[in-house]
């Protein structure tokens, strides 16, 4: 048995969504959503992706969105499904990725009664959606209809929107379930034309010629001015912060998620080795800024917070379309401008008014030039080095840089290997995209993320630790479904690493059972079960041929590195007073 009520309505939305340029959607199979389902797999259109595990199937959303740029949208059933979302949810919002979240739940009358598979799904995720709408019962008329169309839109629309995030729309729906796929109205009920029902124009906010006047003054006047650059996706950014550094005479502290360590931009200004030679306390006292020009979201480097913290005199100026990003409670001046669009008014401005006075004697510049070709050197030099038959994490990084080809993309697990992408990537001419989950930096749903960037990124990389891999096992069930192409880089010291670097590292009584947190799995077995293959290296020589291996065989691959989480904290610490020493020389 159909109804045509809920096939009419649903057909609407579901279409709605596709008009309104939505093209992929992650599907948990369950029964109350069924009619969603079965009318988004009979959209020739639309691209359905299935992840039986709703918590996976959430971070694998948000790795299609990460990878496109676009909204992705996401299906479960009623009940506890939904409370799966949460963690990704919270990823997105806070990351700004747009993901359209659709849940099934029970028709009013089985709530709050009893019924079975049935939780209170009403604004469940709180403040970590941009807008919640509980949709109403399906219906066939007119009104309706065209209700349906216009909430699909506005749902693109408000997750894409800046700040991007997530939408909820939670669609009680009653038996019968089955839709007419036969329908002669599927998909074209209150339908005039091919477009979509409501038309969206965007306009990029800029500066007006008196506000631009104001910051461009500021930023010329400036003697020592640094701009910082965190986590930015957008690739036409990082040439106009470039062009901007150069007129301006200002070094970029480039976080390795801004994209601008990476590309065939110049790098002369780019600055890659700031979360090492700020560790230096002569260092952090001798580079005082006037003028800190940030851009995007906040950077990994922690060594970068607590030197911005130590000048608070300077002025600090953030760029950013919307919200509010800043743990260091130091803003002085707040540019609700679109990123991009202001780089251009100020580069237009600087070229009209022939500015470009210090990118080639600078002082300033060439100081921090000087620091960051020292840094290098000893950073490199500490990669390369042997630590008898020790495999060292930091060396993982420089390895795996080497190794990958132009075009390709990282994803970076949290704690230690995105604090070791920050000391060891260093600034490169090929256009590697890396990417991670820096809005609530959690180590669940690494895989499942990384599973969703490789269903659209040929070449994809994750690296990342053995209890966040552990976190995520369900993940690699996209692999085997989808006939994905991976490549898992999984630094292997048998528990939480970075905890050995912070202080309750000392406390030896409970530091094992409450931090260090050994679980000894093989995960050998795991690439088995999802049709992988695996590969201990033992040796740098073995992690080339293995990846080497794994990029021309394509499929699953995992590669393990073992290491040592006492050694590997000697070889990280063993790096500061050298680096110290030098450049105190190059001072002298």
């Amino acid at each position: 048995m159909t109804n045509e009520g809920t096939t009419l309505y649903l057909g609407a939305f579901v279409d709605e969504l596709v008009r309104s340029g939505l093209k992929h959607i992650v599907v948990s199979p369950g029964s109350r959503s069924t009619p969603i389902a079965i009318l988004a797999a009979e959209h020739p259109e639309l691209k359905v992706w299935i992840q039986i595990d709703e918590r996976s199937a959430a971070f694998f959303a948000l790795g299609l969105a990460k990878s496109s740029r676009q909204a992705v949208a996401l299906l479960c059933t009623s009940g506890t499904a939904a409370a799966n979302y949460y963690p990704a949810i919270a990823e997105a919002n806070l990351s700004r990725v747009p993901l359209i979240v659709l849940t099934a739940d029970r028709p009013h009358e089985l709530r709050d009664v009893g019924a079975p598979q049935t939780i209170d799904q009403l604004g469940m995720y709180g403040s970590h959606v941009k807008w919640f709408m509980e949709m109403p019962l399906p219906e066939k008329s007119p009104a309706m209809l065209r209700h349906a169309r216009v909430m699909a839109s506005r749902a693109v629309m408000t997750s894409q929107s800046a700040p991007r995030g997530v939408v909820h729309l939670n669609f009680p729906l009653r038996e019968p379930l089955l839709p007419d796929i036969e329908h002669p109205q599927l998909y074209n009920s209150e339908r005039t034309s091919g477009t979509s029902y409501t038309s969206i124009y965007a306009a990029k906010a800029g500066l007006d010629a008196h506000e631009l006047n104001k910051l461009a003054d500021a930023l010329i006047e400036a003697e020592r001015g640094l701009i910082i650059c965190g986590p930015h996706d957008d690739p036409a950014l990082a040439p106009l912060i470039v062009e901007l550094a150069e007129r301006l005479g200002y070094p970029i502290v480039a976080d390795p998620l801004s994209q601008l360590r990476n590309g065939a931009h110049s790098k002369q200004l780019v600055i890659d080795s700031y979360d090492s030679f700020l560790r230096v306390e002569a260092v952090k006292e001798e580079l005082v800024p006037d003028v800190l020009l940030r851009f995007g979201a906040m950077p990994v480097s922690k060594p970068l917070l607590q030197y911005m913290n130590k000048h608070t005199e300077a002025r600090h100026i953030v760029i950013d379309e919307a919200g509010w990003r800043d743990p260091t409670l130091l803003i002085s001046d707040r540019v609700l401008a679109e990123p991009i669009t202001l780089c251009e008014q100020l580069n237009d401005w600087l070229t009209q008014h022939d500015t470009n006075r210090r990118a080639a004697d600078s002082s300033w510049l060439k100081r921090w030039q000087q620091v960051q070709l020292t840094t290098a050197q000893v950073l490199s030099e500490a990669a390369e080095k042997e630590y008898n038959s020790e495999l060292f994490e930091g060396t993982a990084v420089a390895e795996l840089q080497q190794l990958m080809q132009d075009g390709s993309t990282l994803f970076v697990g949290n704690s230690m290997p995105i604090r070791d992408v920050d000391s060891f990537w260093r600034n490169d001419a090929r256009s590697i995209r890396v990417m991670a989950n820096r809005g609530a930096n959690g180590i669940d749903g690494l895989v499942s993320t990384a599973m969703g960037i490789s269903a659209l990124e040929e070449g994809t990389v994750l690296l990342l630790g053995d209890l966040s891999f552990y976190h995520d096992l369900n993940g690699l069930l996209g692999a085997k479904l989808h006939q994905l192409n991976i490549t898992i880089v999984v630094i292997n010291n048998d528990g939480g690493g970075i905890f050995s670097f912070l202080p309750q590292a000392g406390m030896d009584k409970h530091f094992e059972l409450l931090f260090g947190t050994p679980i000894g799995l093989d995960y050998e077995h795991a690439a088995k079960l999802y049709d992988g293959a695996f590969t201990r290296a033992g040796s740098w020589e073995q992690f080339r041929a293995a990846f080497i291996e794994a990029q021309q065989a394509g499929g699953l691959h995992i590669i393990e590195i073992p290491t040592t989480r006492a050694m590997n904290v000697t070889h990280h610490r063993g790096i500061w007073p050298v680096l110290e020493q030098r450049l105190q020389q190059l001072k002298g």
